[in-house]
């Protein structure tokens, strides 16, 4: 809270974590921006993740740091030091605990650096030893929004007390070309309906008979064009659910990069998806959305949209850390398959027709 009254000029928030998780973050770079709003704000990510903040509002730079953790990366980590040192940051920001950046800032002589006590469990972690401050995150980290947990990290230094949303990139007229372009290959309907078939990991995929029931019973309703996006990984899994659909879906994995799908996504009419990081993109766009969660909780992984709806049944083992094989409800676990496809229908018809669209 004695930060309330000090100021930062160039600032470096670390988020070296995934796609869903760095939008999140976003909201309390927002935060942050209101406190210093003179400041340049830098962020670290992976590679995979940096179109979401390049080019984004409340992000001057982005420096992303390439490496494998469980390969031996000295030299890469003193590359980053020396880089991280040209920058003379005078304040940095953690959104992950880290010992990774919290190393790299603590060698590049940052002054002050911040990080939480907690951000993604409740295990105690020597890393907080690397930080001039600690912030405590009070709250049950399961039943709170992430982008609050975030959010709160920022609160706790600066002594503010408002909210804010997560901010996505700005999508620019070459984004809205490629939206144009693979639309064009669609067949022409009176509805798009964009579909995310697949998780990170499996307790995250929903079944593809459900899938399957969706786009049958959809498609009897409305005059639509369906296809699925997701990652080039996901391709060939989306291939498997295409081939048993009763009517043509596109597969689009692949064919765009973040703020291409964000396009995408922003203009379609219906977003059905996994609990994954297309999600949160998805948010940012407004679309209206409806998103499965097994065995994470949407206590803390809603997406922040007021167009969305989410569904979860609660199981008594959820949220967990399984591994699918370990689940005792394998090979059909109950968060998942708990959560029928007449569930996900009437979400559906409630926002097409609410929606007017």
């Amino acid at each position: 809270m004695e930060e309330k009254n000090k100021t930062y000029s160039n600032i470096l928030v670390n988020a070296l974590v995934n796609l869903g998780d760095v939008v999140l973050t976003t909201s309390a770079v927002s935060l942050l921006k209101q406190a210093y709003p003179n400041a340049k704000i830098t962020m670290l990510v992976k590679p995979v993740v940096r179109q979401a903040v390049e080019n984004n509002p409340v992000i001057d730079e982005v420096i992303v740091f390439d490496y494998k953790a469980k390969q031996n990366s000295f030299r890469k980590m003193m590359e980053m030091v020396n880089l991280i040192k040209s920058h003379h940051f005078d304040l940095s920001i953690s959104f992950d605990r880290k010992l990774r950046p919290a190393l790299l800032c603590w060698l590049s002589r940052i002054p002050v650096r911040v990080g939480p006590d907690r951000v993604f469990d409740d295990k105690p972690s020597r890393v907080t030893w690397l930080y001039t401050k600690t912030i405590h995150i009070s709250h049950n980290l399961d039943n709170t929004l992430q982008a609050e947990t975030y959010q709160d990290i920022v609160r706790g230094f600066t002594g503010q007390t408002s909210h804010a949303q997560p901010v996505f990139a700005r999508i620019m007229p070459e984004n809205e070309e490629k939206a144009n372009v693979l639309f064009d290959t669609l067949p022409k309907r009176e509805k798009y309906i964009a579909l995310c078939v697949k998780g990170t990991f499996p307790l995250k995929t929903w079944p593809k008979e459900y899938f399957v029931k969706v786009v049958d019973e959809l498609n009897k309703r409305y005059n639509a064009s369906f296809f699925i996006v997701g990652a080039p990984n996901d391709k060939s899994y989306a291939d498997e659910v295409i081939a048993d659909m009763p009517v043509e879906v596109k597969n689009f994995c692949g064919q765009t990069n973040l703020v291409d799908l964000a396009a995408v996504l922003k203009r379609s009419d219906l977003f059905v998806t996994v609990d994954t990081g297309a999600t949160h993109i998805a948010a940012t766009t407004g679309i209206p959305m409806v998103t499965m969660y097994g065995c994470t909780s949407p206590n803390r992984w809603y997406p922040i949209n007021k167009n969305a709806r989410v569904l979860t049944t609660n199981e008594p083992c959820c949220p967990c850390t399984y591994r699918a094989d370990e689940c005792p409800t394998n090979p059909k676990p109950n968060c998942l398959w708990h959560v029928t496809s007449e569930m996900v229908l009437r979400q559906c018809y409630t926002l097409l027709e609410h929606t007017g669209v």
